[in-house]
């Protein structure tokens, strides 16, 4: 496997070995390695359906292992599920707290159901609602709320415990650009705390932000590694290839001249620029692209997910 980290060492948060799930005759996790240290910020990327969200349901003891072990928090996922569960925060992809309660009667219900005396629920949630800026919608019922404040409410009922390590299922699908950042400055003085995340998401921009991430693709953990190491990957700079980022006036069709060059193994509108897969000694006018700007880049992580789902696609083929 690519990109694959070192020796499984104890004392880590996860760690999990040959983990496979499976449906029937379906596997929707196969043979998947995975280490997260502690306050570790760990990306989990794939596209929809690939496994990860079966990963870690697998993880949290939510589906049995048809092979393989992993231990969470230093305890058997399959033999302590309960134990696991106790110390873990899991926040879904779908809000799923009460939306005809207030933000302040859904944290007090998940304090009850996680035991918590009145002393430490106080305690808490004080703690919380300062840490998240959630004081002035206390009163509010939830489902009133924004994404980005509901997001922030689910995150708090999530913490109510104090768990130390938290997975979270695409925690800021469908909310605004100002409330993402929000989100994840929260995540990063979780982390700083200690406690490990292990969050999903198809956004390229927060896969960077990551200490690590991992890319799943088919039920298979196909790369993992840093975002830098995974740049660096053979696959995705081929040698007698480079990446180049060209800035033109037209991107559109300077993208369908590009793609119909010989010299040009794939290109892709990034934003106002292109990136371009291209031999390596192609010059501006060996790819037709006149006055436009050429300057050479690194591959995004676009680029190297794109690149290693269709190595795989064409491995699975062959």
């Amino acid at each position: 496997m690519l990109g694959m980290n070192a020796p499984f060492q104890n004392g880590l948060t996860i760690d999990a070995r040959d983990v496979t799930v499976r449906f029937g005759t379906f596997t929707a996790v196969n043979k998947v390695n995975l280490t997260v240290s502690q306050g570790e910020v760990f990306g989990l990327l794939g596209p929809n359906g690939s496994g990860k969200t079966t990963l870690i349901r697998g993880l949290c003891g939510l589906l049995p292992f048809a092979e393989g072990v992993a231990t969470v928090l230093g305890r058997d996922v399959t033999a302590e599920s309960e134990a696991v569960r106790s110390q873990i925060g899991y926040m879904s992809q779908k809000f799923s707290l009460y939306e005809d309660l207030t933000a302040r009667e859904n944290m007090d219900f998940y304090s009850g159901i996680y035991g918590l005396s009145p002393a430490k629920t106080h305690e808490r949630q004080d703690f919380l609602i300062e840490l998240s800026g959630l004081a002035p919608y206390m009163e509010r019922r939830a489902g009133r709320l924004s994404g980005g404040w509901k997001q922030r409410l689910a995150l708090v009922c999530a913490l109510l415990h104090e768990p130390k390590l938290i997975f979270l299922d695409e925690p800021t699908a469908g909310i605004d650009p100002v409330a993402r950042r929000d989100l994840w400055n929260l995540l990063f003085r979780l982390s700083a705390e200690g406690i490990s995340l292990v969050v999903t998401t198809h956004y390229m921009d927060e896969a960077e932000r990551c200490a690590r991430v991992g890319y799943i693709y088919m039920a298979n953990l196909l790369a993992v590694g840093t975002p830098a190491d995974l740049k660096k990957l053979p696959g995705v700079t081929p040698l007698g290839t480079r990446w180049l980022e060209i800035f033109g006036t037209d991107s559109a069709a300077l993208l369908e001249k590009l793609r119909g060059n010989l010299r040009v193994q794939q290109a892709t509108i990034f934003g106002q620029s292109i990136h371009a897969l291209v031999e390596a000694d192609a010059t501006a006018a060996d790819l037709g692209v006149g006055s436009a700007r050429v300057v050479d880049t690194e591959p995004s992580l676009e680029d190297v997910f794109v690149t290693i789902s269709r190595a795989q696609a064409m491995n699975t083929n062959a």
